[in-house]
This record gives structure tokens, sequence and C-alpha cells, in this order.
């Protein structure tokens, strides 16, 4: 074989490797990507049935109900609620009225089925994402609550 052929076929080699190495790269990178939604993007249809996400809120209060090791609660951002069912040792910050944020799967019923749970750790701490989700939905509850007030004058 004549050196221009080996240094072309070095070069293939070298560029179809490469190319090999970016797609498991970017194929694990999608693989363990993980969305937040908050409940009214949930209610809305906008969150992935059957696959891994985040949700955010708060505790509704009143909402928290344990059966052993078992826990169901509801995650609101007061403008919807979204039913959450988690099995195991909840953090020692989680309560009613607190922010959480838990990881995991959407039945088809409705049901969000954590794997985990985080609570949020001090008084001033809210993850971005369910901070924001919160402020949308007050804005809209604000804005529902003016568009009654005024139709009913």
């Amino acid at each position: 074989m004549k050196p221009r052929y080996k240094r072309l076929s070095l070069i293939a080699g070298i560029v179809a490797a490469v190319g090999v190495a970016t797609a498991l790269v970017l194929n694990a990178f999608q693989s363990n990507l993980v969305f937040f939604y908050s409940p009214s993007q949930v209610a809305t249809k906008e969150a992935p049935l059957n696959r891994t996400f985040r949700i955010g809120g708060l505790v509704k209060e009143g909402s928290l109900r344990r059966d052993g090791t078992e826990v169901h609660f509801v995650v609101t951002d007061t403008a919807q609620n979204v039913a959450v069912q988690y099995k195991g040792i909840l953090p020692d910050l989680f309560k009613e009225g607190k922010g959480v944020v838990a990881q995991g799967q959407m039945r088809n019923d409705g049901v969000f089925i954590a794997r985990e749970v985080l609570a949020k750790h001090d008084e001033n701490y809210m993850p971005p994402e369910a901070g924001e989700a919160l402020k949308r939905a007050a804005q809209t509850n604000e804005k529902i609550g003016h568009s009654v007030v005024g139709g009913s004058k």
C-alpha cells in the first residue's frame, strides 16, 4: 500500500472513532437528561408519561398520608395539584407547606411515582424552577381573580 493510502485510511479511522465516541456521549447525555415541570405544566399534559422528570412546588397542607414506608402527598403551585407517591424515608426537612422537588415518573392515572424527594434546606432556599413556577401560578391566579371581579361589576 502506498504511503498516501495509509495516511488516508488512518485519518478515516480517527474520524470514525471520534464520530462513534461523540455519538455515545450524546446518547448518554440525552438518556440522563431530567427536565423540571411545575404542577400546572403537568396538568396541561406538557410532562411526558413514563419518562423520568422532576416536579416541584409546595407540599399541600393536609395532604400528607403515611402507610408504613409508603408516603402519599400532593405537590401544588397554588394553581394546580399533583398527587405524589413515594416509597422510602423522607428528608428530615420535609413538611407540609414547604418546598419540595421530586424526581420520578408520571403514571397514566395521574399519580407521580417519585424515586427521590428533595426538601428545601433553609428558609431562603427554593429551587429556581420551583420559585418561577410558583410566581407564574400566582400571576395566573391574579389574572383569573381580576377577570372574575371585573366581570361581576
